[in-house]
């Protein structure tokens, strides 16, 4: 009698390999750099420290990045450990941010704070090149991975009265949660007041208008649930 092993059909030029940044130890910062951040914070007004910070925005060298990691602890609200900063980042009222440690920043991201809002980002949070949050009232928890282009859109105009231009009525300001482990595709867009529930995953593409339940996937214009990852 023969014992064969059951196949398994391989699409040619596929490959499966190990998470990295996911499985990132976190890195401690040395004491030095969080002294110079300190030293920054108590010697200089925002406004010259987001100066500081646009100097080295653009680089792409170690010592660019480092700074800008320096600077964003000197700036933000909180900032933890391992942080890894992406050039031409733009934050607008940092005051207002708070990042967990070993989390990711790609390239060209924007974040947009309020000056009386919150931003709170967890630890190991993977943020996608080009990304923008309108964070006036956002929550991202820990281990969430935001795709590249994806957006998310904390608030909008009431459009009341009808007579008048919609940039110039109320703003409604919405809290947008994204909970632990979700994976938001890329060039997504989550409307004001959605929360998307832990370990969902948001398809690429995807206008997420409704509320997503844990472990869902969902996907397409407005986004629809495809099925739940449990099944």
């Amino acid at each position: 009698m023969i014992n064969a092993e059951p196949s398994i059909a391989v699409e040619v030029g596929i490959r499966q390999v190990e998470a990295t940044f996911g499985r990132r130890e976190k890195r401690q910062d040395p004491a030095w750099e969080q002294d110079l951040a300190a030293f920054l914070r108590d010697s200089h007004p925002k406004e010259q420290l987001l100066d500081l910070f646009a100097r080295f925005r653009a680089g792409e060298n170690s010592f660019d990045a480092m700074m800008r990691r320096v600077l964003m602890r000197a700036l933000c609200k909180r900032v933890g450990h391992d942080l890894q900063v992406g050039p031409n980042v733009v934050l607008k009222h940092p005051e207002t941010m708070e990042f967990g440690d070993c989390v990711f920043i790609g390239a060209q991201t924007m974040i947009q704070g309020r000056f009386d809002g919150m931003c709170k980002i967890g630890s190991h949070v993977w943020i996608g090149p080009q990304a923008y949050f309108d964070a006036r009232n956002l929550v991202l928890e820990d281990y969430v991975g935001w795709g590249p282009g994806a957006k998310v859109l904390g608030s909008a105009h009431t459009g009341q009265p009808n007579d008048e231009p919609i940039i110039t009525t109320a703003l409604v300001i919405k809290p947008v949660t994204v909970g632990f482990g979700a994976d938001i595709g890329m060039n997504a867009s989550i409307l004001p007041g959605v929360h998307i529930g832990a370990q969902s995953i948001v398809g690429a593409g995807a206008v997420v208008t409704d509320d997503v339940p844990e472990y869902a996937i969902v996907a397409g214009v407005p986004a629809r649930l495809m099925r739940d990852r449990r099944q």
